[in-house]
């Protein structure tokens, strides 16, 4: 899988290839490029799949300690790395934090985004109460390392009760190093742009796994209220914050389905 230099920067991302049009995914916060692993098994040679480590995660290393980014900046990563590939034109995603920067890509470049997928994410800034128990776990992690105490109700909260955690765990556990710095700052101090959801005219697939307790229904009701041309939220059942990876047979028809009514 390919390196490119997008804004003087390394980003690592994942290519299927081929002459379809492009889905664009970014992955939610402790996760990578993988969390689009079943998208990508299924889509190929319809559509080609791009899919991207943020800062900070998988292997795409961080920023210098002290110098801090936003989910904007990292929106311009994204639009480099199709600069780089020579992509005019792409639908644009995301789960969680993902989804953030899919927001603020089509609010950068509506010209360039023919559509949004969005999955368990939201347009507004961090909850109080979640910034403050963020906060006390990212502390942990800091001082005691990736220890079961700490991830293994991490893990389980991204997942639910998928055999995936194991999986997830070891990753977390041989990684040099967790996000816990920039790329924590860019999540807990993220900034608001749900009064500016009625810019973002493009077509829009909205889905929400039932279980999840990071990111309540509400929060997606507010974009599918907001969003011109949004669905109504898809609840897919029995998943928690991370349905792509974990409930595919469900997903995946979703996604297709949408995807072929914009070809």
């Amino acid at each position: 899988m390919p390196m490119a230099t997008v804004n003087d920067r390394p980003i690592f991302f994942a290519d299927t290839g081929g002459d379809g049009p492009v889905l664009l995914l970014g992955h939610g916060y402790f996760l990578d490029h993988s969390t689009f692993s079943p998208q990508a098994a299924v889509l190929a040679p319809e559509w080609r799949l791009i899919s991207w480590d943020a800062r900070g995660h998988g292997q795409t290393p961080d920023d210098h300690p002290g110098t801090s980014y936003t989910y904007w900046d990292q929106a311009r990563d994204a639009l480099g790395l199709l600069d780089h590939l020579g992509i005019e034109r792409t639908v644009a995603g995301g789960l969680s934090q993902g989804g953030f920067t899919a927001l603020r890509i089509a609010l950068l470049a509506p010209e360039r985004v023919a559509g949004l997928v969005l999955w368990d994410t939201e347009a507004t800034p961090c909850d109080p109460a979640d910034k403050a128990a963020y906060g006390d776990m990212f502390a942990a992690l800091r001082e005691y390392g990736p220890i079961d105490d700490l991830i293994i109700p991490l893990s389980t909260q991204l997942l639910g009760e998928s055999d995936l955690r194991d999986e997830l765990r070891t990753r977390w556990r041989a990684t040099p190093a967790l996000p816990l710095g920039p790329a924590a700052h860019c999540l807990l101090e993220r900034d608001d742009v749900s009064g500016r959801l009625n810019e973002i005219t493009c077509p829009t697939l909205l889905m929400w796994g039932e279980q999840d307790v990071s990111l309540p229904r509400d929060r997606m009701d507010l974009l599918s209220e907001r969003l011109p041309n949004a669905s109504n939220v898809h609840v897919v059942h029995g998943a928690a914050h991370t349905p792509t990876l974990t409930h595919p047979e469900q997903v995946n028809p979703l996604l297709q389905q949408f995807l072929r009514t914009l070809a």
